[in-house]
């Protein structure tokens, strides 16, 4: 099953992977630290009761087991053994002295530091807990040591609440910490991702600010980009020298041809002659227009252009268009409407030239007495220019290459033409860092130009 969007994304692992792995941080030095404690009162206690053993067997070796005995009430007896738990046996069980009762059945009688269950101790209407050590004296005497440690369960059961506490406290924490540190990356990755948006957009004289991420991964990636843009800025320009000196090479010759066909045509009698240079200079005009066009293409795609950016009317600017069209429209049987309001900053000439191809293209390859419709519509930040004729369309799997330069589609469209006027349009739009879109206008081709209102 695939996952949603928002699960396959790097921006939300990333998130995922800083709260896990503070919340396991976290949890894991709480542990820790509640190990630490239960740790060190068991050592106190145990010390406590080894030394208290240690000095009833010493006390033993010197008086004897009736000293013993002796000994075992004194010490029982002084403050600081409050939670002491002592219990001397004769080899047969009986008890001599201690304020435990009866020897504990589950315990061993030479047997080092235990746990037991709750023990009562004389004088104690309630069973305690104790950590004892137990041992056999050479005259076959039992002795039982023992520390109460119900203090020391307590303590042990607060620091649980405390860590419980602690891990419920922790995660708003660790999901703060992560929001932050994604917030972090993502503004820095951002930053590169709209500077590369720009340059794709055509203003490649921008570059990655990375003063504040040197000796860092991401210095090091702001420097590689910067060193790739200023490379793509200098191969654009030496572009843009060849073009454009190629334009004007070509141009040139291709004017001068266009003028000798006109004075030949004056100079000649013969209308077969008159004929055929009148297709050589129809065809020399479109070759220069495809000229034209393919440089104003060029120049759309490397950014020129974006310093005559204008605040414009685009309904008016449609309404100028059917009216300078509307007769050729007529003439050739369409109906031009132009209906909308909507305005933005754009370049009026390099706007104007895409919308009239897209005319010139509704009117070549529309239905015949058919509609062409001209109109503008506003969508929050965007204002969309639309085109929409009723001839055949293009499909679906077919609009991508209709994008493109010299992208003629045969027979999805009429033979003629250069596949230049699509091209254009779609250049034109990236230029505003908008976008274009062909649809279907059932029956028909629509043509959508996306453009931002306000210049960004």
């Amino acid at each position: 099953m695939r996952l949603p969007a928002i699960l396959r994304s790097s921006t939300t692992r990333f998130f995922a992977l800083v709260f896990i792995l503070q919340l396991i941080s976290g949890t894991a030095l709480l542990l820790f630290v509640r190990h630490i404690i239960a740790d060190e009162l068991e050592r106190t206690s145990r010390t406590l009761v080894t030394a208290l053993r240690d000095d009833l067997i010493a006390d033993y070796e010197h008086e004897g087991s009736r000293g013993l005995r002796q000994l075992i009430a004194t010490r029982l007896a002084t403050t600081g053994a409050r939670d002491a738990a002592v219990l001397l046996d004769d080899p047969v069980g009986n008890h001599l002295a201690g304020n435990i009762e009866d020897w504990p059945p589950f315990l061993p009688f030479n047997a080092g530091w235990q746990v037991t269950p709750p023990l009562y101790r004389v004088g104690r209407d309630k069973p305690e807990q104790m950590g004892v050590i137990s041992t056999k004296l050479p005259d076959g005497t039992h002795l039982l040591v023992g520390h109460v440690i119900e203090g020391d369960l307590r303590v042990r059961r607060l620091t649980g609440e405390a860590m419980i506490a602690a891990l419920l406290l922790a995660i708003p924490l660790a999901l703060l910490g992560a929001i932050v540190a994604t917030r972090v990356i993502t503004a820095r990755v951002e930053r590169i991702a709209e500077t590369a948006r720009r340059v794709g957009m055509g203003d490649l004289s921008l570059r990655v600010p990375a003063d504040e991420s040197r000796g860092d991964a991401f210095g090091d990636l702001a420097d590689a980009i910067n060193l790739m843009l200023a490379r793509i800025e200098a191969l654009v320009a030496e572009l843009r020298v060849v073009t454009d000196s190629l334009a004007h090479d070509l141009r040139s010759p291709l004017t001068r041809l266009s003028a000798t066909i006109d004075r030949a045509m004056r100079e000649t009698d013969d209308e077969a002659a008159v004929a055929a240079l009148e297709r050589v200079g129809a065809e020399a005009d479109t070759l220069l227009a495809m000229l034209s066009t393919a440089l104003q293409i060029s120049r759309a795609e490397a950014g020129i252009g974006r310093d005559r950016f204008v605040s414009t009317d685009l309904g008016r600017m449609l309404e100028d268009l059917a009216e300078v069209y509307g007769p050729l429209a007529e003439e050739r049987g369409f109906t031009l409407t132009a209906s909308g309001q909507g305005h933005a900053d754009v370049h009026r000439e390099l706007v104007g030239q895409a919308l009239a191809n897209l005319v010139d293209n509704a009117m070549k390859y529309g239905r015949a007495g058919g509609h062409i419709r001209l109109s503008v519509a506003s969508h929050g930040d965007f204002v969309s220019l639309l085109v929409d004729d009723d001839g055949p369309g293009i499909p679906a799997d077919q609009r991508e290459q209709a994008l493109r330069r010299f992208g003629r589609l045969d027979p999805a469209r009429q033979p003629g033409g250069a596949g230049l006027g699509l091209a254009l349009a779609a250049a034109v739009s990236r230029l505003h860092g908008g976008g274009i879109e062909l649809g279907d206008n059932q029956p028909g081709l629509s043509v959508r130009l996306s453009l931002p209102r306000v210049r960004d």
